[in-house]
This record gives structure tokens, sequence and C-alpha cells, in this order.
């Protein structure tokens, strides 16, 4: 669990100073877009099915400002933007996980450098069971026990909802589980916070996309899944979770991701190939000045994420003008 409690001291420590703002309310200080002359082209990303509905909502409203651009947007998932950022084939990689050490080494096998990170928003994995479902809330240990063959985190196997903790009808019900499929950053970073890095059972239903977890939980009553926080409907709902073995349950809101109250939250990132040497390419640095603008991070809110607060924008521009 090292590697969680870093992750989300990361988190505290970036937006300590700006606790107003961490909720889904968008920080006034936050800059506005403005429009500059000379932006036109092609732009690729390829990468995270997690934010593609988040880029397709940033294309729209950046080709409302500069109508000669064309985004294309393809998600098959995290593990696919190392790649096409390495073979030219797009010119931003959405990633909804930190790139491996390896992923890392090839790229800088290829450029002499390594390619760079760029926050643009935060992201609560949401554990969901159907509307119907009264579970209550689960400990770490017990989501570990559920999704997992290794129960790395001191719990023991969970097959129905009796053993986790329902009664009457529901209790001996098997639980059915949905998850996403091994190119998926949430499911490398799901593996690594709620399993400890242990592995996934072989009864465990993988799922092309964020949205296909929901809607499989959404139509199977006894069922239960992770994915963004954003791809919630009205047919299922959230888990609260704990982290403390069960004496406090918490839902997936931006104050407990920001805070580590909720266990399982993450930055959202879009990698980009960015020479030290050189100034970013026009076209794609000020796309991600619009996706870090007041009005890129309104749509972030409205997409269901969590919007970085102004402390946080400033730190990332400042990191690409170097």
């Amino acid at each position: 669990m090292t590697r969680t409690i870093t992750t989300i001291t990361v988190l505290a420590t970036l937006f300590a100073s700006s606790a107003a703002s961490a909720s889904v309310r968008v920080d006034p200080n936050l800059p506005e877009y403005t429009r500059v002359s000379g932006v036109s082209g092609n732009l690729n990303s390829i990468g995270s099915d997690t934010l593609n509905n988040l880029l397709l909502l940033w294309a729209e409203g950046f080709r409302e400002i500069y109508p000669n651009v064309n985004v294309q947007i393809e998600g098959a998932g995290s593990s696919t933007a190392p790649v096409a950022l390495i073979e030219g084939t797009a010119q931003l990689g959405p990633m909804s996980r930190e790139m491996r050490g390896s992923e890392i080494e090839r790229f800088e096998a290829r450029f002499g450098y390594a390619p760079t990170a760029v926050r643009v928003a935060i992201d609560g994995i949401a554990v969901y069971a159907h509307r119907e479902n009264p579970v209550e809330g689960l400990t770490i240990e017990q989501v570990d026990g559920i999704f997992s063959s290794t129960n790395r985190l001191g719990g023991s196997t969970i097959n129905t909802w009796g053993e986790a903790g329902l009664t009457g009808a529901w209790a001996n019900r098997a639980i059915a589980i949905y998850g996403r499929n091994s190119a998926s950053g949430t499911y490398g970073f799901f593996r690594d916070v709620a399993l400890g890095g242990g592995d996934f059972r072989d009864a465990v239903a993988e799922q092309p996309g964020s949205s296909a977890v929901v809607q499989g939980v959404a139509s199977d009553r006894y069922g239960i899944g992770y994915s963004g926080v954003g791809y919630k409907t009205s047919g299922v709902r959230f888990v609260p979770l704990s982290n403390d073995g069960g004496e406090n349950y918490y839902m997936p809101t931006a104050e407990n991701c920001v805070t580590g109250d909720y266990p399982i939250a993450r930055f959202l990132m879009l990698y980009v190939n960015r020479n030290p040497r050189a100034e970013l390419d026009t076209l794609t640095y000020e796309f991600l000045r619009f996706a870090l603008s007041k009005q890129g991070q309104e749509i972030v809110a409205r997409d269901g994420f969590f919007p970085l607060p102004a402390s946080a924008v400033r730190q990332v521009l400042a990191e690409l003008q170097r």
C-alpha cells in the first residue's frame, strides 16, 4: 500500500492551499482561455478510454474557437498511448495511470528524453453496485477479497453477498464481478491500489470500456464493478469505501479523493512528446492550455470528473513553459 499512500499524500499536499476549490465547483481563479492566431491542423489523440468522452468535449470546445483544427480521438486503453507517442501517430497520449518504467525507457531509447506528463483532472475510481443493492459500504480488504485471487491486503475470498455483509434474500447470492481489460489504465491502477498489486480472479468479466463496466452492473442485480466516477448512471450506485477497517466509509467525492479519505483516487494525464530543448508545437500547447483553462475545467466538472485548482494549473503550465 506504500504507493497508494504516496499518491494520496501528493494529492493532499498539492491541493492543501486550495481546499475550498477541491469540490466539483470550478476554481474561479483559473485562467480564462484567450484565442491566439496561427492555430490550425490535425491533432491526434490515442490512449485511455476513461478520458475518451472528456477529450471529445474538449475537442468540441476547442474547435469552436479554432474551426480549422481537426481532432481525431481513439480510446483503446492507456497502454496504447506510449506506443502512439513513440511511433509518432499521436501528439496526445491520454492515460489514466502513470507510465510504467519500461514504457518510459522505450520512449527515451527512441528520443533521448522522457515523455512529459500533463495532469488535467482528478478521478475517483468508484466501486459500483446495482441500484437495488443495499450494501452500506465495503472495506478495501473486502474489495480485494471480491476482486482478487491473491488477497494481499489481509482479507479472505468473498464469493457471495452474505460474505460481504448482506442478509436475507441477498445472503446466498453469488457476486457477479465486472472489470476492465489489461490494456486499461484503470485496470492497472485498481489492481495496484485495491488489490495490493495482486491478481484479478478469473471470474472477473472483463469489459472493453469504462461505460461497459457500469452497463454490466446496471443490468445485473447481483453485480459489482469498478470504473471512473464520471460514468455513473441511474442504474447503479456508488459503494462507500473504508480504508480504516470499517470505522468510517466514504463516497468518491472530490473532497474525499483529495484528502485521501476515499482510498482509490488518481490524476488523469495527457502525455506529450516535448523535447526539453525546444518549445512544444503550437497546436498541442494551445489544446493543453485550453484543457487547463477555466473553460476546460468546467468541461471536466460537467463530465463528472474533478477539476484542478488554480494552484495546480499554474504549476503544470510553468512546467510546460520551461
